[in-house]
């Protein structure tokens, strides 16, 4: 890239982190240190209590003031956070969140005397009742019928069923 590109790039990412109130960086290249791409100046034309998050300051960060490991407070009140070992924390948020969303689910589920309320199921439940009379959302249609997903499994008139290819 020339130099002259170089210039207009961060010209362009000046006056955009300017108006910015929260910048993530992430740029890495393998086997070089993090280029920096958000300058101390850049820091000073933010507004107070702006926020930066470089996700690469253990390679040297995408921004000159932030410090591994640490939340680094600009003179003008911008704080720059450097979090270390980033991906080694995220599948424990993520495993946490999935589970507060799977116990508020199946809240949904259970009345007032613990029992399963399935006669209160609404739309929102409806497409996870998974595991009543078969599976799956026709699961509920074949049973008024009287018929059962297995049972389907193997007739070669349904649509679902599959043949054995066994010798």
């Amino acid at each position: 890239m020339s130099a002259e590109y170089k210039a207009k790039q961060a010209a362009l990412t000046a006056s955009h982190i300017a108006s910015q109130d929260i910048v993530i960086t992430t740029a890495l290249i393998p086997g070089r240190p993090a280029p920096v791409l958000v300058t101390a100046a850049m820091v000073e034309s933010m507004r107070p209590g702006s926020v930066i998050v470089d996700l690469a300051v253990e390679r040297g960060g995408n921004c000159e003031l932030s410090k591994p490991g640490e939340t680094v407070v600009s003179k003008n009140g911008v704080k720059i956070v450097g979090p270390v070992n980033i991906a080694g924390r995220l599948p424990a948020t993520a495993s946490a969140l999935y589970a507060k969303n799977l116990l508020a689910f199946i809240e949904t589920l259970i009345d007032p005397k613990n029992q399963i309320a399935r006669d209160q199921m609404g739309r929102r439940t409806r497409q996870g009742d998974l595991a009543h009379q078969g599976w799956g959302p026709r699961a509920s249609k074949l049973s008024r019928r009287g018929l059962s997903a297995r049972s389907l499994a193997n007739d070669p008139r349904s649509q679902t069923g599959r043949k054995s290819r066994r010798a």
